[in-house]
């Protein structure tokens, strides 16, 4: 019995909280084309600052480690400019 109804809350929670997905979805005005465009280009440099930062915790050779510091850099200069 318990779990039953542990279930009924559980579902009863993500009912709401798409709910309240939706209802902010609804609210916000839509992106322009330019707002649109830097979301993408912005969720693509975070994809690769955490790509690059996973292969710095790899990286053995130190000639490697400087090239990926530069690249790093790089890519917090491009977010910044966002």
């Amino acid at each position: 019995m318990v779990v039953g109804m542990a279930r009924g809350f559980e579902s009863k929670s993500v009912e709401s909280q798409q709910e309240e997905a939706q209802r902010r979805k609804t609210l916000k005005p839509p992106l322009s084309t330019e707002e649109q465009r830097r979301a993408i280009r912005r969720q693509g440099l975070e994809l690769a600052l955490a790509q690059t930062q996973a292969e710095m915790v790899a990286a053995c050779r130190p000639a490697h480690r400087e090239m990926l510091k530069l690249r790093l850099d790089a890519i917090q200069a491009q977010m910044e400019g966002l």
